[in-house]
C-alpha cells in the first residue's frame, strides 16, 4: 500500500501580525508532530502566514505590506521547521513579492529535508475582491515512494480546469488551502466532491477556523465520498490516505461502475475542444485502463 498520513489543521492566523502568526503556526506544527507521530504531511489554510484578516477587517494595502520574496527569510524558517519535525509542510499560501513587482498568492510545499519542492501561484484569484496577480500554470510535486500531489488554492476549486489539469499531470491528491469567510462554503464543498469524483483523486481542502473563516474543512476520497469534515472552530483532521485507491478506482470505477478518467484517457484526443483550441491529450498509458 502507498499510504500518506495527513494532518489538515483548521486554524487561524493572528490578524495583521505575521510574527505572532508564525509563532502560533510553529507551535501547532510541533504539537501535531508530538501528538500524531505517524503524520507525514501537514497542511494549513490559505494566507495563514501572511496574517490576513477576516473579510470585513481586511485592508487593501496589507497585501503589499505582508508580501515576502520566495525564497527568502520566511521560506528559510519553513525549511528549518520541516527539517526539525521531519514533516512535509504545505503551509497554506503566502503573499509572494515577485521579481516582476507583482504580488502573488502562492502555495508552497516543503520537504522533510528542508527543500522547497513546489511553488504554485494561484491561477484564479477571487476577483474582484482579491487583488493578487494571477499565476499562469498548475503545479504538481512528488512524494518519493508514495505518489504525486497537486496544489490548488481556494477559488481555484470553482474552475473544473484546475483539478483536471492537476490530474492530467499525474496528481493523485489535490491539496487545497482555503480562506473562505462567506456563506458560499457549501458550494465549495460541492466542488471539492465533484473535483474528486470526476478526476478520481483525493482532495484535502483546508479552510480557516472561525473567526478568520467558516471552517468546514474536508477530506474527500477518489469516489467523491467525504471521509472527514470539520466544524467551524479550530480542529485537526488526521487521516491516512491510501493512494493505491486512486489506481483501484480509475481501473474498476467509482462504486465499481464509473470510470470517467479512463474514458477520457482512451478517447479524449478525438474530442474537439474549441474553447481550449485543441483536444484532450492522452494521459500516460497507465491511466488508460
Amino acid at each position: 500500500m502507498r499510504t500518506l498520513a495527513v494532518a489538515a489543521l483548521q486554524t487561524t492566523p493572528v490578524a495583521h501580525d505575521p510574527k505572532a502568526s508564525w509563532e502560533r503556526f510553529a507551535d501547532q506544527v510541533r504539537a501535531v508532530r508530538a501528538t500524531f507521530p505517524h503524520v507525514q504531511l501537514l497542511v494549513v489554510p490559505e494566507l495563514l502566514l501572511s496574517a490576513e484578516a477576516p473579510l470585513l477587517r481586511s485592508r487593501p494595502e496589507w497585501m503589499r505590506e505582508a508580501a515576502t520574496p520566495v525564497p527568502g527569510p520566511l521560506t528559510d524558517r519553513l525549511c528549518a521547521l520541516a527539517r526539525e519535525t521531519g514533516l512535509w509542510l504545505v503551509p497554506g499560501s503566502v503573499y509572494e513579492q515577485g521579481d516582476d513587482g507583482h504580488v502573488y498568492n502562492t502555495a508552497l510545499a516543503v520537504s522533510p529535508e528542508g527543500e522547497i519542492a513546489a511553488r504554485y501561484r494561484k491561477v484564479f484569484p477571487w476577483q474582484p475582491y482579491e487583488q493578487t496577480r494571477p499565476g499562469s500554470e498548475f503545479v504538481v510535486f512528488d512524494l518519493p515512494g508514495i505518489g504525486r500531489a497537486g496544489l490548488a488554492i481556494c477559488y481555484d476549486g470553482s474552475f473544473p480546469e484546475t483539478a483536471r489539469q492537476l490530474a492530467w499531470l499525474g496528481a493523485e491528491l489535490v491539496i487545497q488551502p482555503t480562506l473562505t469567510t462567506t456563506r458560499d462554503r457549501e458550494m465549495e464543498l460541492v466542488c471539492a466532491r465533484a473535483n474528486a469524483w470526476t478526476n478520481q483523486v483525493y482532495v484535502v481542502n483546508v479552510n480557516a477556523a472561525d473567526p478568520a473563516g467558516v471552517g468546514a474543512s474536508v477530506i474527500v476520497d477518489p469516489e467523491g465520498t467525504v471521509r472527514q469534515q470539520a466544524g467551524t472552530g479550530e480542529e485537526v483532521l488526521v487521516d491516512v490516505l491510501d493512494l493505491d485507491a486512486v489506481t483501484r478506482v480509475r481501473t474498476y470505477g467509482s462504486a465499481g461502475i464509473n470510470r470517467p478518467w479512463a474514458q477520457l484517457a482512451r478517447y479524449g484526443d478525438r474530442i474537439e475542444l474549441p474553447m481550449y483550441g485543441g483536444t484532450f491529450r492522452p494521459t500516460p498509458s497507465r491511466d488508460r485502463a
